[in-house]
């Protein structure tokens, strides 16, 4: 089981290996609206475990440029195991 940090409130959510991890983010409280990866409501940083999550899609490339490593789409990262700490 891979575990979902919310830096600021420290709420832990265990996911299974290989989950998206849209819905646990919009339960904790960030903001979704087109779920496809182009309006950008989703934006979160990574502070710990970016290498736990899946590479960027092509549509997180796209908005937030690539090579971008702390920032991501919510609506469009898997994790796929460990530990991930975030904020939004």
């Amino acid at each position: 089981m891979a575990k979902l940090i919310f830096d600021g409130n420290e709420e832990e959510i265990e996911l299974p290996d290989g989950s998206a991890i849209a819905e646990a983010c919009e339960e904790a409280g960030v903001p979704f609206a087109c779920t496809e990866g182009v309006c950008g409501t989703c934006v979160i940083e990574v502070k710990e475990g970016k290498e736990n999550l899946s590479n960027p899609t092509q549509e997180e490339e796209d908005f937030l440029g690539a090579g971008s490593c702390d920032e991501r789409l919510a609506c469009q990262c898997r994790i796929k195991q460990g530990n991930v700490r975030i904020t939004f």
